[in-house]
């Protein structure tokens, strides 16, 4: 109804009217919301004209921009960059060469014109070349020891002094697991992503039978005997880092004290920032909640203040000696969610993503810089334009409820972490590293939906934070599983206190044995 319409009728009438124009306006736009996410792309890229003059390809070709960096020797035509194609040698460069040769029977070696049967080889004349594989199999290992005697003891003392080679520790006790096969089920289940059911099934058609409970123990014992003590060191480490980053998701576990099997628990997620040292690191840790105590116990040890980057959830604000940095792609992606589709300039959603798409083309400019000069240009260029955000959004009267009422209330109670990354180079704009860390793990739980136990729970978050560490320092993860699981029973057993930073994933010999061949 218009305006008009609305002429003569009582107050009251009016405000009910006026209410449920707010509250179709509302559904309309859950609606629209709903179809976009189901229906739409989930990609994040910019697909809207800023206003002319403003450094426009930069900003919004950043389709074609991500998708060139980095490559050999560019082909520019009219529309766009496209990349060169690669060569059969480019993308089998790394990989062994078995050769084999095609011959012609002894039998048959003559010469069809004159008969001589006496031929000789001029050359080989190379055919093709060809991609294969050995698929995998299974076979038992069975090791053996030489034992030794001395004959000279055996004289005098009438007793052989027998001298016995050590034996490596086995990576799981009493049982038929060799490391190979327990890193290949943790490669396929955390790097993979295939349930333990399907790998059940797997090993059956190779010719074993080996129950998914088995699985399952090998993987609780191998996470909690070997792999937890590198993951405290890890942790060490990350808790060095000036910059760290943070965020939570979902975990289902079954059998958990107190707790519905339909309840939901947390893994939590903490990465170095994007900083040159430490390393990357990775780290999981299962808890039963999203209470805020859990990053508060988790990061207790940091007595310097350091930088904590967090999509702006509550439970982080408890942390001791954090400077609390925020997320610009949450806040964008606020923005977004409450633009129709063909949004006009003056939209205020429209308005709002357009800042943060400044913001973000310009942290492409930088991300070549060394953290000093980063954090300079920001505070040259990035500055005004974030201040100038932030004085749009005091005049924006958003209808209450709505989407953009969720993002300018958003932006506003960020304000102050969402101007951390102009404190320092090393901070980064977004939140977005730590959600790619966490996306492996979605993506595997879509595929084993929940863990059993909560032994399960924290031997996952064990095993997925080794596995994305490794993956972060160039790995190749199962290399790298099968290597720990050779050496880290026999060290630890030794001394559970021995010093692990030599099975890292960035020392020198772990990244010489381990490292992936495209890296």
């Amino acid at each position: 109804m218009n305006k008009i319409a609305l002429d003569g009728l009582p107050t009251p009438v009016i405000q009910y009217i006026s209410h449920l124009e707010a509250r179709v306006e509302n559904l309309t736009e859950l609606l629209t919301h709903a179809q976009k996410a189901r229906f739409g792309s989930s990609s994040e890229q910019a697909k809207y004209v800023l206003e002319e003059g403003y450094e426009q390809e930069s900003l919004f070709n950043e389709a074609e921009v991500l998708a060139t960096e980095d490559e050999p020797n560019p082909i520019v035509i009219e529309s766009h960059t496209r990349k060169p194609k690669r060569t059969k040698e480019e993308l089998a460069k790394e990989l062994p060469v078995k050769k084999v040769f095609i011959d012609i029977p002894e039998d048959q070696r003559t010469c069809d014109i004159c008969e001589n049967d006496n031929l000789k080889a001029i050359g080989q004349e190379l055919v093709r070349r060809e991609l294969s594989i050995v698929p995998a199999q299974l076979y038992v290992t069975e090791t053996y020891r030489i034992n030794y005697g001395c004959d000279d003891c055996l004289e005098e003392s009438d007793e052989a002094n027998i001298i016995k080679p050590e034996v490596p520790v086995p990576v799981v006790k009493r049982g038929l697991a060799s490391p190979s096969i327990v890193a290949h089920v943790m490669h396929q289940k955390y790097t993979n992503g295939m349930p333990l059911y399907r790998q059940e099934k797997e090993f059956e058609r190779l010719g074993a039978k080996i129950l998914r409970s088995t699985l399952a123990n090998w993987i609780i014992y191998v996470s909690m005997f070997w792999l937890f003590p590198l993951w405290e060191a890890l942790k060490d480490v990350l808790l060095e880092s000036p910059v760290i980053m943070a965020d939570e998701t979902v975990i289902q576990v079954l059998k958990e004290p107190g707790k519905t099997p339909q309840s939901e628990s947390r893994m939590w997620v903490y990465c170095t920032g994007n900083v040159a040292r430490p390393p990357p690191i990775v780290l999981f840790e299962y808890q039963p909640s999203r209470a805020g105590e859990h990053p508060v116990a988790f990061l207790k040890d940091i007595q310097k203040p350091f930088y904590l980057s967090t999509d702006g959830y509550a439970g982080y604000n408890g942390v001791k000696n954090a400077v609390h940095s925020g997320c610009l792609a949450h806040a964008r992606r606020k923005f977004e969610e409450a633009m129709p589709k063909k949004a006009p300039r003056d939209n205020c959603a429209r308005i709002g993503f357009e800042y943060c798409q400044k913001l973000f083309a310009l942290e492409r400019k930088f991300k070549d810089l060394s953290p000093e000069k980063r954090c300079a240009e920001r505070n040259e260029h990035s500055k005004p334009i974030l201040e100038e955000f932030f004085k749009w959004v005091e005049t924006v009267n958003p209808l209450s409820g709505s989407k953009l009422a969720k993002a300018i209330t958003y932006a506003i109670n960020q304000k102050k972490p969402l101007s951390a990354f102009l404190l320092d180079g090393r901070i980064d704009i977004s939140t977005n590293l730590v959600e790619n860390k966490i996306r492996p793990f979605a993506v595997g739980r879509r595929a084993w939906l929940f863990a059993d136990t909560v032994n399960g729970a924290k031997a996952s978050a064990v095993a997925y934070s080794i596995i994305s560490t490794a993956a972060a320092n160039g790995l190749n993860p199962y290399i790298y599983l099968k290597h720990l699981f050779e050496e880290l029973p026999t060290v630890l057993t030794k001394d559970p206190k021995a010093d692990l930073s030599a099975y890292f994933p960035w020392a020198d010999d772990v990244q010489k044995m381990c490292r992936r061949k495209n890296v």
